[in-house]
């Protein structure tokens, strides 16, 4: 499968063998990747280009991926798909919680990594089909803008917490289950994601100023999910 218009993919990895790989095999996908071996490199790239999507290896000399990590998400919501060459199950959960969008382990089918970047990229700009605004108590969420603030402030949220944020607004007052989060993000698997529903919600309390003893907007409901309690107006942006 072709995307119908060409994505620009940035991979910070300083294997330069596998960005050359992935620039040759990318490109029957029409996707252009721009490949480069250090942080400073690519977060100078990450500038210039606005890439769709980054790919991030966790093994980089100096900064490692997940400071890499920390600050894209200061600068910028682009979806991140992490690489760990070690296959650790903390690797992949600290990616998860700093901000990552999904990861892969090293070595990997370049076609598993073109159904991730399908994926990511599906739920990213799954937000921005309908011209909707919801708000709730200062809270403002634009699906076709992808933007989020509390009282002005914008939340910096990352592609995941964006969507899950989304999908309780779009269903405030329905209890929703770990397996019904999971099944609309679409993508992640195995016990790290389990656990990144959990990180997800954690981080978007935090955001929000919320918390399990005094919700404001989250109310978890024990054996069974997690409820949006605010009341949540809509309309056509």
């Amino acid at each position: 499968m072709t995307f119908a218009t060409k994505k620009i993919i940035l991979v910070i990895d300083d294997d330069e063998k596998l960005g050359k790989l992935l620039k040759s095999y990318l490109a029957q996908f029409e996707i252009q990747v721009t490949a480069t071996a250090d942080s400073d490199e690519g977060l100078s790239a990450l500038h210039r280009l606005k890439p769709d999507l980054v790919i991030l290896d966790v093994m980089l000399p100096g900064k490692d991926g997940f400071e890499v990590c920390k600050e894209i998400r200061r600068l910028s919501n682009t979806p991140i798909i992490m690489l760990t060459a070690r296959g650790d199950l903390t690797d992949r959960v600290v990616g998860l919680e700093v901000g990552a969008d999904d990861y892969l382990s090293k070595p990997f089918e370049p076609r598993e990594l073109v159904a991730r970047i399908q994926s990511v990229l599906r739920r990213a700009n799954a937000q921005a089909t309908p011209a909707t605004i919801y708000r709730s108590d200062g809270l403002v969420v634009n699906l076709e803008q992808r933007a989020a603030t509390l009282k002005d402030r914008d939340l910096n949220l990352t592609t995941t917490e964006f969507a899950v944020l989304a999908l309780f607004m779009e269903n405030a007052g329905t209890v929703m289950s770990r397996d019904r989060i999971m099944d609309h993000l679409r993508g992640i698997e195995c016990d790290a994601f389990n656990r990144s529903v959990d990180i997800a919600m954690s981080r978007l309390r935090k955001k929000l100023g919320d918390s399990a003893e005094r919700p404001r907007f989250f109310k978890t409901v024990w054996g069974e999910g997690y409820l949006f309690i605010g009341k949540v107006m809509s309309h056509a942006s």
